[in-house]
């Protein structure tokens, strides 16, 4: 996190079952939550309206879960970070739990800039997908698809967004899309490669990358045995 005086910690969180069907918000508010629960020294903005230091990464869309979630956070005050998985996933709501926590390096890039690609598992529709058709849509110079932009509906490719994608089985696929310079739902992607149907998405990972090499957040931009800060 750019330019912050105390602690900068990374969590990494999952949001799994019914709990995917709450909003970014609501996410946010249980997190918040959780950290007056445990009593989490975080560090506050100053001016009129102090606010605690609590960035959260790429938005999930509502009804998709995760494995990789991340947010950052300022700390005032040394913790044990390795206890803060635990600590913090009991005062969460069913469905959300902090799996990682590790020391950022002062001034890391925020993650909404630094993530460039994320990985899904998707599944879909039975009989709506073959091998033939994911294939053929890998190999397509355009992917246009409806897309709802400032209230109206925009014809866009999304060709661009698609890094990857391949069937597990007959009825799943995995996925990589770009989220740089600009990223499209699952949803999007799969409707333009031709009508198939997500019925459920996982995502996976998030990546960092620079200068060739892939990293996930939480090992990048963090400090060696970050999980070793001492307890005040």
């Amino acid at each position: 996190m750019k330019g912050t005086n105390g602690i900068p910690i990374r969590l990494q969180y999952n949001k799994l079952g019914k709990i995917r069907w709450i909003g970014h918000r609501d996410v946010a508010r249980a997190m918040e939550r959780a950290f007056r629960v445990v009593q989490l020294p975080l560090a506050f903005t100053e001016g009129f309206s102090p606010h605690p230091k609590v960035s959260f990464g790429l938005a999930l869309s509502t009804g998709h879960e995760s494995v990789a979630e991340y947010l950052d956070l300022v700390l005032a005050d040394d913790v044990d970070v390795e206890m803060l998985p635990e600590s913090i996933t009991a005062a969460l709501p069913d469905g959300m739990a902090v799996v990682g926590a590790a020391r950022l390096v002062d001034r890391a890039p925020a993650l909404q800039e630094a993530v460039t690609a994320v990985t899904w598992r998707v599944e879909l529709a039975p009989g709506t997908a073959t091998r033939e058709r994911i294939a053929s849509g890998l190999a397509a110079p355009t992917l246009e698809t409806m897309r709802r932009r400032k209230g109206r509906d925009v014809l866009e490719d999304v060709r661009p967004v698609l890094r990857s994608i391949h069937m597990c089985d007959d009825t799943t696929v995995d996925m990589e899309l770009h989220t740089q310079p600009r990223s499209a739902k699952p949803s999007e992607v799969l409707a333009a490669i031709g009508g198939l149907t997500e019925l459920r998405a996982l995502r996976t990972h998030q990546w960092i990358e620079r200068d060739g090499t892939r990293l996930e957040p939480l090992a990048a931009d963090t400090r060696p045995h970050a999980s070793l800060v001492r307890a005040s």
